[in-house]
Formats: C-alpha cells, sequence, structure tokens
C-alpha cells in the first residue's frame, strides 16, 4: 500500500513538475539587460527598483539590471548595442545630445525621464564650512568615476567661476557608497551630490555626526543659469532627507533611462505602457519614481525628437504628445 501512495506522489510530482514547464513555455518572456552604476548609489537603487515594479507588474518582461560606473560607461554600451537601457545622468546625456566633445551627436533615445537632480553638497553637521566658496582648497569627495555626479558639479562651479580640479583637492570615488563615511571621518569635508533620496545624503543625514546641505546661494544659481542655460532651478522640498527642515533651491537637470537607438519600438512601446501603467504603485515603492510620469518626460527632454518613437507612439495615444 506505501509502494502504491508513493507511485502516486511521485506521479503527481512529474505531472505538476510538467505543467509549470508548460506554462513558463507559454510565457514569451522579452530580456532586457539594463546598465546602471556603482553599487549604493542612486542610479542602482532606482533601477533594481524600477526592474521589480517592471517585472511585478508584466510577467512577461525580464528587465536585469547591473551595475557598471555610471553614465560615462553607459553610453558607449548604449551606442555599442551591448546593452538595451541604461541610467545616465543629464549632464553627460546633454552633451551626447548636443555632440559636445564628442562628434557627432548620438543616436540614443530617451525611454523616460527619471527624476529631478539638484546639485549640492552636503558636510557633517558640526563643520565649519557653510557656503561653496567656505569649501574652497579642501578635499571634496565629487562622486564616482565616470558617473554623471562630477560632470553637474563642473558646470555649476564653473558658472560661479571656481574650477573643480584646481580650486578643490578632488576625491573621485571607486564605489557611491564610500563617500559618506569619508566626511565622517574627516578625510573629505564635503560630499557632492544631487536629487531627491540620494543614498550618500541619507546615509549623511542618518550619522551619529548629522548633516548639513550646502547650495548655490541666489546670486550664485542667477549666474550659473546665465551661463549654462540648460541646467533649471529646482527645488529638494522639506523632509526629503532626516532633519531637514527647509527647501534646498538649487539647479541641475534630469537623469534619464535611455534606450539604445535600435531598441524595436514594439519593445520600447511596450516598456512606456508597461511603465506609465504603474506610475502610483511605482511612487509608492521609491520617493524620487514619484517624478517618473509621462509629462515628466515630454517636458524634461531637450526635443521631443529625441524620445523613442515607439514611447511617443504610447503617449500619442493617452494624449500627452499630439
Amino acid at each position: 500500500m506505501k509502494l502504491v501512495v508513493m507511485i502516486c506522489a511521485g506521479a503527481l510530482m512529474l505531472a505538476s513538475h510538467a505543467a509549470a514547464e508548460e506554462g513558463d513555455k507559454a510565457i514569451s518572456r522579452t530580456t532586457i539587460s539594463f546598465a546602471t552604476a556603482t553599487p549604493d548609489g542612486g542610479f542602482p537603487l532606482y533601477g533594481n527598483a524600477f526592474a521589480e515594479a517592471m517585472n511585478a507588474a508584466d510577467p512577461t518582461l525580464a528587465i536585469e539590471p547591473r551595475n557598471t560606473k555610471g553614465s560615462n560607461e553607459n553610453i558607449p554600451l548604449l551606442e555599442a548595442g551591448t546593452i538595451d537601457i541604461a541610467t545616465v545622468a543629464g549632464e553627460p546625456s546633454y552633451e551626447a545630445f548636443m555632440g559636445i566633445g564628442r562628434p557627432p551627436a548620438t543616436k540614443m533615445k530617451i525611454l523616460t525621464a527619471m527624476y529631478s537632480s539638484p546639485g549640492m553638497f552636503v558636510v557633517r553637521a558640526d563643520s565649519p564650512f557653510r557656503t561653496i566658496r567656505d569649501l574652497v582648497g579642501q578635499p571634496v569627495a565629487f562622486g564616482a568615476k565616470g558617473s554623471g555626479l562630477p560632470i553637474l558639479s563642473r558646470y555649476i562651479l564653473d558658472g560661479i567661476g571656481l574650477k573643480q580640479d584646481e580650486d578643490f583637492k578632488s576625491i573621485y570615488l571607486d564605489r557611491a557608497g564610500d563617500g559618506p563615511a569619508m566626511v565622517q571621518d574627516g578625510r573629505a569635508a564635503a560630499l557632492w551630490g544631487a536629487g531627491i533620496g540620494w543614498p550618500g545624503f541619507t546615509a549623511m543625514a542618518e550619522s551619529a555626526s548629522g548633516a548639513r546641505f550646502i547650495a548655490p546661494d541666489s546670486d550664485e544659481i542667477a549666474r550659473i543659469r546665465a551661463k549654462h542655460t540648460f541646467l533649471k532651478p529646482l527645488t529638494i522640498p522639506p523632509g526629503s532627507y532626516p532633519k531637514q527642515t527647509d527647501a534646498i533651491s538649487s539647479v541641475g537637470s534630469w537623469s534619464y533611462i535611455l534606450a539604445r537607438d535600435s531598441l524595436p519600438d514594439d519593445v520600447a512601446y511596450h516598456l512606456a505602457k508597461t511603465l506609465h501603467g504603474i506610475e502610483a504603485t511605482f511612487c509608492k515603492k521609491l520617493a524620487q519614481a514619484c517624478e517618473t510620469t509621462a509629462a515628466n518626460t515630454v517636458a524634461a527632454a531637450p526635443d521631443v525628437a529625441l524620445i523613442h518613437p515607439g514611447v511617443l507612439k504610447y503617449f500619442r495615444e493617452i494624449g500627452v504628445v499630439k
């Protein structure tokens, strides 16, 4: 009798396994390779949340994020067609779109605007430094090598007449997550970063030493925008970081998820439809994802023609683009 029960149980398990395999075969998955940046930075945080939300919303998608050195590595990977999509900061995106320092202009396309990135410094709460000029001559961690953050800081500092590698003891990190510890133990006077929910700022704000933010003042913002018109005035709302009670005004740009120009229109359409169908869900998952909307993508694009044709097709269907 026991032998009969065991045989029956084994048969049921085999049947169940076979049914599961048939179910997997029935689902035709679209695998998307997704490059982000170095571990513990803002792009991997966003990219992992993006992949989880998208894959959960649509079982036919298999978005696979992976770490890279950041924007400056992601652009050539996209242009070579080695990856499908990638997180890229606003400044290197702008330079690539305009062909600045790298003619000709890139053929990459915008899949979505991620979030705005107002730039600023963070110091220990007990630091004597209170303005950007106070930091001149000091060791400052400007972000990970290959990321877009040091490019943003160069533009902002240039706008107020400062040179990043001459007026500061510039530190470029191997890992984005190394910066907060360097400020806390005194190896760096300040850490540069950008945006809402940026992990380096959160780590500083939650640390025992506490944090204070340093951004351009109103006169400096005016000078920066006069020289670099593509940078926009942006504000970090109160409460974006622990113990941050006041709004912080600065300048910056929008970070994007860019796609290789050869990404099929139907795949880009599918991604856009899935993403913007779960905007509210994605927002609940990650604070900075609340800015990932169809309307913000159209507003943030330097030119609507830079948005992927498959995405534009979806935007026309929902009335965001005529």
